[in-house]
């Protein structure tokens, strides 16, 4: 595997793993996005997003290009860890955080999904935790940031439950159409109370030193 630090973190709980999204791990997720199981209805994403293309090829194209752009893009300000998440050794999905004016902010928003084949199992839940417990342990982030349309109950229902609070709304559009999308924030103070003792981050100060330059 390449020696770049990113593609050698893990967040481990209880339930799943985060990992560095290496291309031998994109080329075992590549069939869930081939067929389409990264979708929901209603429609879960904003302009421009590679997995509502309709032609499987392009659309794992697309989506590839994308990951790997998201690798080559670090700056003070603005980078992105993209993360597969493992349920029983097995890749089902992913889960990224991202740095957003982190620099000046100590922002860092998150974005995923999950192969339907997964849904409703408390996956995503976890999921979110373990991206929490990277951004405030073991990233030092000040705040995190999620945002879903507001028919995405999935979404909204996990943040929610993770105590983040409503922060507005924005327009967006998907495949086009506009829809309004629920903002959500949520405060390293406020996370703190309920802060897992159970998540074990893996290969982070090298990490650290790829991001923080």
């Amino acid at each position: 595997m390449v020696n770049y630090a990113p593609l050698h973190l893990r967040v481990t709980t209880p339930k799943i793993e985060l990992v560095g999204a290496t291309d031998d791990l994109l080329e075992s997720l590549e069939p869930i996005v081939r067929a389409g199981k990264a979708l929901a209805e209603p429609a879960p994403y904003d302009d421009p997003m590679s997995l509502y293309e309709k032609d499987p090829e392009i659309r794992v194209q697309k989506w590839l290009q994308s990951v790997w752009r998201g690798r080559g893009i670090v700056t003070n300000d603005f980078w992105r860890l993209n993360l597969i998440v493992m349920l029983d050794n097995k890749p089902v999905g992913m889960q990224d955080v991202i740095g957003d004016h982190f620099h000046t902010y100590g922002t860092v928003a998150t974005f995923s999904w999950l192969s339907s084949d997964e849904r409703k199992r408390g996956i995503g839940v976890e999921m979110r935790q373990a991206a929490l417990h990277l951004a405030f342990d073991g990233l030092d982030a000040t705040e995190v940031t999620s945002e879903a349309f507001i028919d995405n109950l999935g979404s909204n229902g996990v943040s929610h439950r993770l105590g983040y609070q409503e922060n507005g709304v924005a327009w967006a559009t998907r495949r086009g159409e506009p829809g309004l999308m629920q903002r959500w924030w949520l405060a390293r103070e406020d996370w703190l109370p309920n802060r897992r003792s159970d998540i074990e981050i893996h290969g982070l100060a090298d990490t650290r030193k790829v991001l923080f330059k």
